[in-house]
């Protein structure tokens, strides 16, 4: 069935909405609150003194320095299909978001808030306009990735940083309708490296466990060395797969949907191309940021591929990497891969059936920042 063509068969049922208005999304219980900025709990009141019930008393929240944010915690059977969230922090690693399913004890998503968004550079937020994810100015974070859950769902917003994030806006919004036991739970995971010319390889994840479905990549690309750095292969181990996948696409530039070095140059000389990506978001594919920032700094680059026409199945088990390569001088004389040393973070997204295996420690703050 089309993006559309499922509308028409959508009537009626059950939908919520939870927001700082009504934390528990229940019927009727939204915009119960009289301004009264003395209490913490409806701190952003202020503005609506001379309004009073009913004119946007509460609706933000204060996520304090190591404080942890419950933004949904919701019981039942259904499926939540749009999450919005923005927040008044310069650097959105700094906040973690994690969402739990059925009272599990790990999470199914754990990942900085702007990474998952596909927007995972602190000094350098940008627009992205895709179909799952959708990042408008100013850093407007919405999602429809579809996620069901069976027995409850929870939502909550840590913040990591030295500063209060004074205002999160955020919106969850659900259907409570009936599940089928072979659905699959929403997954993202975030991970971070540094590869080396040893060993130029970058795991995006590993011990995925069960059967499932991949969705989508997210790669926040710091490129630490001169010239071009996109001839690696994206490699997919299914089911067993050891030493070698089952597929490997056909170099970065290939995967994440661009050619000739993602260049808006002519590349009839092969060399021309290096230095001079050019930026594009499209609904499944995206390089949204191709950034450099100074002769000095890394160059930064932003990349989604969304398998939403072309989920990548597996039965038992998966692993995703990615390879740093690059060319070595007087390319495309001395026509060799040079191996990369790179600075990159990644997001992986897939549905899978629980349990899931619990996740990698999530970096330190000091590792994610990425200025």
């Amino acid at each position: 069935m089309s993006l559309l063509g499922h509308l028409p068969y959508e009537l009626g049922g059950t939908t919520r909405m939870i927001s700082p208005e009504n934390p528990t999304g229940e019927k009727g219980k939204a915009c119960l609150w009289e301004p009264n900025p003395s209490d913490p709990f409806l701190e952003h009141s202020d503005a609506a003194l001379d309004l009073g019930k009913g004119y946007k008393v509460r609706p933000f929240i204060n996520v304090r320095a190591g404080e942890t944010a419950v933004l949904a915690d919701i019981k039942g059977m259904g499926i939540i299909n749009y999450f919005f969230i923005t927040s008044s922090l310069e650097n959105y690693s700094e906040l973690v978001l994690r969402i739990y399913w059925d009272d599990e004890d790990h999470p199914s998503v754990e990942c900085p808030l702007g990474a998952f968004f596909a927007m995972g550079h602190d000094s350098q937020p940008h627009l992205v306009n895709s179909v799952p994810v959708v990042v408008a100015p100013k850093k407007g974070c919405t999602s429809y990735w579809q996620m069901p859950f069976r027995e409850g769902a929870k939502f909550t917003l840590t913040n990591d940083g030295p500063i209060d994030s004074f205002i999160v806006a955020y919106k969850i919004q659900y259907k409570l309708k009936e599940v089928p036991k072979d659905v699959g739970y929403f997954h993202a995971q975030y991970r971070k490296a540094v590869t080396s010319i040893d060993d130029p390889n970058y795991v995006i994840v590993d011990e995925i466990k069960g059967k499932g479905s991949y969705v989508g990549t997210y790669l926040a690309w710091n490129a630490l060395s001169s010239n071009w750095w996109g001839e690696g292969e994206v490699k997919f181990y299914l089911d067993g797969d050891t030493e070698y996948p089952s597929m490997a696409d056909t170099g970065t530039e290939d995967y994440f949907g661009g050619a000739w070095g993602f260049s808006n140059m002519d590349t009839s000389d092969n060399q021309t191309f290096q230095n001079n990506e050019q930026a594009f978001s499209y609904p499944y594919v995206g390089m949204p940021l191709a950034k450099i920032v100074n002769d000095r700094a890394p160059r930064k680059y932003s990349l989604y591929r969304w398998h939403l026409l072309d989920s990548i199945g597996f039965e038992s088990d998966l692993k995703v990497t990615v390879q740093t390569l690059g060319w070595y001088p007087n390319f495309p004389k001395y026509k060799r891969y040079k191996p990369l040393s790179e600075d990159i973070a990644s997001v992986a997204y897939w549905y899978q059936q629980e349990p899931h295996h619990p996740f990698p420690v999530l970096p330190d703050l000091k590792v994610r920042w990425d200025r």
